[in-house]
């Protein structure tokens, strides 16, 4: 067996384009979508993420308001920037580029946006509303998996699927989504505290992998004809890259390959679509206000 590589890449070129299309309608309209991307330091990893979210940005036709913090900014200077972005009718969405430097409380930034601004869909009203089924902004990378499978034709009803992973970003909020009526997968989560772990995740029709540890997720670990969506993004050293690193998954890749039906790579898998979501979620954003 050797498994369909789902190109996430593609996918999400996809949604941006129709995005694009919608977007144009609205500025044709006098709206004009508007992004503001707060970054607080230089993290590599966040650098580059924000990179692609302005690039994306003006793909779309939307307008970017980018603002680049010291790392050395007070928590009360940040606040007040995210006060002033809420109360400004042409910002559409809010996003505060994760982590932020260990002087400011994540939580009480997340709390200071607007939920009706809430791209990212971190905000307590946000999750409230993902548990309880009603409409909002759905957390991008969680998103991002859901379109993947539907693009992919992986049947999602009635399918044991495994979530390797229980963060607030990532695998709880999947988790819901799995487990919602259009889906309507049965969930098991899987976190630090599971014993025996392989013998769980070879139960899985769709095996979800986003811990961060490089290739923790083995060939022998998956059940032959699943679906696996590797969320984990590493940086592993090395020597024969340009830039001494290279990016792997949490899944065994090639390996996988040989016993999965389908598999998302690491680039160009999950990666892209949460950009493409976030694009959808401030699209949406414009369109509610």
């Amino acid at each position: 067996m050797s498994a369909t590589v789902i190109d996430g890449f593609s996918v999400a070129a996809s949604v941006r384009a129709r995005v694009a299309a919608e977007v144009a309608a609205l500025k044709a309209g006098g709206v004009i979508p508007c992004l503001a991307v707060v970054l607080v330091g230089e993290n590599p990893a966040s650098v580059s993420y924000v990179a692609g979210k302005e690039k994306a940005l003006a793909e779309v036709g939307m307008a970017d308001r980018s603002y680049r913090l010291p790392g050395t900014v007070s928590e009360a200077e940040l606040l007040a920037l995210i006060s002033s972005l809420n109360a400004d009718p042409s910002v559409h969405g809010i996003l505060v580029q994760l982590p932020l430097p260990r002087h400011i409380d994540e939580a009480r930034v997340i709390m200071a946006i607007d939920p009706e601004k809430d791209v990212d869909g971190f905000h307590p009203v946000s999750v409230g509303n993902l548990v309880i089924d009603r409409p909002g902004f759905l957390p991008c990378t969680p998103h991002g998996v859901i379109a993947l499978l539907r693009e992919a034709g992986i049947n999602t009803r009635g399918a044991h699927a495994v979530v390797v992973g229980r963060s607030n970003i990532v695998g709880k909020p999947l988790a819901l989504l799995l487990a919602r009526r259009e889906c309507n997968a049965t969930v098991t989560i899987c976190h630090t505290g599971t014993v025996d772990l392989p013998s769980i995740t070879r139960q899985a029709d769709i095996l979800v992998a986003a811990v961060g540890s490089p290739r923790m997720i083995t060939a022998d670990m998956i059940k032959p004809g699943a679906a696996v969506i590797d969320v984990g993004v590493n940086r592993v050293e090395d020597p024969t890259a340009k830039n001494g690193f290279r990016l792997v998954g949490d899944v065994d890749f090639l390996p996988a390959c040989e016993v999965a039906s389908f598999i998302t790579p690491v680039p160009r898998g999950v990666g892209p679509m949460t950009i493409a979501m976030l694009m959808q979620n401030t699209l949406q954003a414009a369109k509610n206000r």
